[in-house]
């Protein structure tokens, strides 16, 4: 149970990282340059080193991989929301 919920939350980060560097954001431009590197293809494969930890941990049975996913995701979430409606 703790794979599927982890798994379901990594696509949930993946499309509001997609959608948040499609935003034209300026805080986007902002950002360092290894943000923007390869088309923004760095910071998604950092996204997605973070969900293969949290399901390898999660496989192991040690929750404390995806317990710290959950709360990356609710960051994630909450900074997406921001961003996306103009908050910041």
């Amino acid at each position: 149970m703790a794979i599927l919920i982890t798994f379901l939350l990594g696509v949930g980060n993946f499309a509001l990282h997609r959608a948040v560097m499609a935003s034209g954001h300026p805080l986007l431009g902002r950002m360092p340059w290894f943000v923007h590197a390869l088309g923004g293809r760095f910071t998604m494969a950092v996204e997605f080193l973070l969900l293969l930890a949290a399901l390898l941990f999660a496989a192991e049975g040690n929750v404390s991989g995806p317990i710290a996913y959950v709360i990356y995701s609710v960051l994630n979430s909450f900074s997406a929301w921001l961003i996306l409606t103009d908050r910041v």
